[in-house]
């Protein structure tokens, strides 16, 4: 419908209705409206799989690679299909939009959300995401380009204010949303943080240039619980508050309204867009829009399958990859992630996948009936215990797999009981009279010795194992952030002697309490095996086989939402179990499982280092087509990994006086690393394949780009790449031709260098091909402060092209002559 159609039924309805709709209905749902034929809308996380409305494993979703494995795709095609993925979920789930994707890049290594965040170069991020935007939204369903902006660390997340100066705001962190808005993005949403002193949802900078200047159409969500001010939000070009029902608009914006605090044409333009969305979704007027579209049987699963590897960056090969299965006789699988991977971050965004393929079983279906397989766990990880799962534990009233979950009244009579899956039970069903939540479970004692046993939530809780209590007591709820509260509660431990095979009756109560949410986590964890005697099997394990694959990496206690990280050593021993084995076996393949950078101080000594990253539910079936050569690991570094984190430039997360300032300007990432003259363990753009390439020839020419501005007139200077490289060795590959500018005679301050384009090219052994890199004006431009628009300097620019931020052999000059742009 066009907006004067959407005027004039927002002309039909009273302040009192049109204010109602501002506001959501539920968590999940914005409300209806039948006088102009507005359903409700449902929205769901989906960086990494939709969700859907209800926190239930029994509700399972496709589980893809993490945001920062689709960064490190550097393929929009392949994103693209992924994006449909979440569409086609959503659909199947009745979601309108998704909540992706997250824009916010890899400003430090410390930043906690790293799994969620794309890279650490905004062009990079700019790309993926608008490629994952147009995936999404080709079926209909509204992808949505979060947080606007500037949220990039986890610390007081929620009430930290950036202080970043206009330039850098403009070239970095304001460009993938840009980029957003050029590919047509649906939905914006706002930050819980401020920025120059003002909160996101009611700063200008929804207004301009995100309305303004960029024309963007669409509406402008709250993260869920960040409007905190009545006329200063709706006052600014904030549209739509999350969650529902209760929020601080409402009455007291149409009290605000009628004082002349808020002008009504404000909330006219903010019920026009939320029209606007609803009619792109299909949730106005009659019809759902598209019908839904079932994947073809296993069409889904191959696909995320190819995604893990085509995602997988190989940062070292001593010429151990790809194995040959013929030359295999014995492959020691090593390491706790091998059987236990993580598959996604811990926050929001989790989703519950149906079928997962663990590193070690991926190995094992590879290898079967042609090599043997031994697995050795190694020395425990430390950490919290894990939720009860279907594997440990049982129901006590029936004896299936899983827990028994009871709602109970104040005097202990039950309204409901149901059998459930997992101890980590965040949205209990709760009748009207619901006083006390119970989780009860038999727990499989495999081993004698003492077990921890743990209950997480916030009020009155307490916990037993065979009638003997562990946990009695009143725990106050000590935060404000949504993510602790309703996701990852504080979790009360206790532990026991237990013999072995005794099935421990465990049960676990939670008295629910206002403003404390609802969710409760049973854990348990057996008896740490002795870790030199780990430690051990592992190395004998090794020395048995012809080959060691050793999976290590992060957990939930080092990297998650709601916090940043402090250090970037691998939890536990891990390190020194790959000293160990790569000492045993030189022909050790380190598989590293984070989602963001950890050290790697024994990399030297690995014959070869995998980076999975967070792989989702296809983990090992996608990391055995690599490591036996059915596919070739593809990913790139979208992020730059040091060697030891004193040596990062930027690792500052922690906001002074409630303010987190970004002294570092336009020097982020690989750009702070060439600023301060050091060199990373690994470039952005770093990633081997199974073949070698010789870069032969550079060839660069400038253009009038018409497409890159608002007018034909005022487009600025293009350069069109052309670099001739060949395949040297003896696979067919595919390369990442990176291309980057320099201006280093600039009258302005400037990065040594920036990536200005890329592109991919296939080959067979020697052969040579020619790849073609449009670099956009716009990626020759700075934002002039003082006159308040863009310009490219007129001169000399050096374009260089190569594998990496650090590996450029090609390099040529180009004369650029416009010397201003757009306002």
């Amino acid at each position: 419908m066009t907006r004067d159609a959407l005027l004039k039924l927002v002309g039909t309805l009273d302040l009192e209705r049109k204010v109602r709709l501002l506001t959501g209905a539920t968590v999940w749902r914005t409300r209806a409206e039948p006088a102009v034929g507005l359903r409700e809308m449902v929205f769901s996380d989906g960086p990494a799989g939709v969700r859907g409305e209800e926190w239930d494993e029994r509700l399972p979703s496709l589980l893809l690679p993490s945001v920062s494995a689709l960064g490190s795709l550097w393929d929009e095609q392949l994103a693209s299909e992924l994006g449909e993925v979440l569409a086609l979920e959503a659909l199947r789930k009745g979601v309108h939009a998704v909540l992706a994707p997250t824009l916010n890049l890899h400003r430090t290594p410390l930043g906690g959300r790293h799994f969620e965040c794309l890279a650490e170069d905004p062009e990079l991020a700019a790309r993926i995401g608008a490629a994952l935007i147009r995936g999404i939204q080709a079926h209909g369903v509204a992808a949505t380009a979060k947080h606007y902006v500037a949220n990039d660390s986890e610390t007081e997340r929620l009430t930290l204010d950036v202080r970043v100066d206009e330039r850098t705001l403009r070239e970095v962190y304001l460009a993938p949303f840009e980029a957003a808005v050029r590919a047509g993005v649906w939905l914006v949403m706002s930050a819980y943080n401020g920025v120059n002193g003002t909160t996101m949802t009611a700063n200008e900078l929804l207004a301009e240039p995100l309305k303004g200047e960029w024309g963007f159409d669409g509406a402008v969500v709250s993260d869920w619980g960040a409007v905190r001010l009545t006329a200063q939000s709706a006052a600014a070009a904030q549209d739509l508050v999350m969650p529902g029902p209760d929020g601080p608009w409402g009455a007291a914006l149409v009290a605000a309204v009628r004082s002349g605090g808020v002008p009504e044409r404000a909330i006219d333009d903010k019920v026009v867009r939320l029209l606007t969305l609803a009619d792109r979704v299909g949730a106005l007027g009659v019809g759902r829009g598209l019908p839904p579209r079932a994947w073809p049987s296993g069409t889904a699963r191959r696909l995320l399958r190819r995604a893990v590897a085509a995602g997988t960056v190989l940062l070292r090969n001593e010429d151990v990859l790809p194995l040959d299965v013929s030359a295999l006789r014995r492959v020691a699988v090593i390491g706790r992630h091998a059987s236990t991977p993580r598959l996604q971050g811990e926050g929001s965004a989790g989703v519950f996948p149906a079928d997962v393929v663990t590193p070690l079983d991926g190995i094992r279906n590879r290898l079967r009936g042609q090599a043997e397989v031994l697995h050795a766990p190694g020395p425990d990880l430390g950490g919290q215990p894990r939720p009860l799962d279907p594997a440990q534990c049982a129901n006590p009233l029936t004896g299936e797999p899983g827990v028994l979950l009871r709602v109970l009244t104040a005097d202990g009579r039950e309204l409901s009981s149901e059998h459930r899956h997992s101890g980590r039970q965040l949205e209990p069903p709760l009748a009207p009279g619901a006083h006390t939540v119970e989780i009860s479970a038999l727990v499989r004692t495999a081993g004698e010795g003492k077990w921890t046993f743990g209950v997480g939530g916030y009020g009155r809780m307490s916990l037993a194992v065979d009638g003997q209590p562990l946990v009695e007591g009143e725990f106050a709820r000590d935060t404000e952030d949504p993510a602790v509260i309703h996701l990852d509660p504080p979790r009360q431990h206790a532990s026991v002697w237990l013999p072995a095979g005794h099935p421990a009756h465990v049960v676990a109560r939670r008295e629910l309490a206002p403003d404390t949410g609802r969710a409760v986590v049973v854990t348990a964890a057996a008896p740490e095996p002795d870790p030199e005697q780990a430690l051990s099997e592992a190395v004998e394990a090794a020395r048995k086989a012809d080959v060691a694959v050793v999976v290590v990496g992060t957990t939930e206690g080092s990297e998650s939402e709601g916090h940043d990280r402090t250090s970037l050593t691998l939890p536990g021993r891990q390190d020194e179990l790959v000293a160990a084995v790569a000492a045993a076996n030189p022909r050790t393949v380190v598989v590293v499982n984070s989602g963001g950078p950890v050290e790697l101080p024994w990399r030297e000594r690995a014959g070869a280092v995998l980076l999975s990253w967070f792989p989702g539910q296809e983990a090992g079936a996608g990391l055995a087509d690599v490591l036996f050569g059915q596919a070739e690991p593809g990913g790139r570094l979208p992020t730059s990994w040091g060697a030891a984190l004193a040596d990062a430039p930027v690792t500052e997360t922690r906001p002074r006086d409630g303010a987190l300032v970004y002294a570092e300007g336009l020097h982020i990432g690989y750009r702070a690393w060439l600023r301060a003259g050091r060199e990373p363990a690994y470039w952005f753009g770093h990633g081997l394949g199974y073949t070698t390439w010789s870069y032969e020839c550079l060839r660069v020419a400038s253009r009038h780009d018409a497409r890159d501005g608002h007018d034909a007139r005022d487009g600025g200077e293009a350069l069109a790449v052309e670099v001739r490289l060949r395949n040297t060795g003896a696979r067919p590959g595919r390369e990442v031709v990176q291309v980057y500018l320099a201006r280093p005679d600039s009258a302005v301050e400037r990065p040594v260098r920036w990536l200005g384009g890329f592109t991919a090219v296939r080959a067979e052994p020697g052969e040579t091909v020619m790849a073609s890199v449009e670099v956009p004006a716009r990626m020759l431009r700075h934002w002039d402060t003082e006159e308040r628009r863009w310009r490219t300097e007129a001169g000399d620019w050096q374009v260089l092209a190569g594998r990496s931020a650090g590996d450029l052999p090609l390099r040529a000059t180009v004369t650029v002559r416009r010397s201003s742009n757009r306002p």
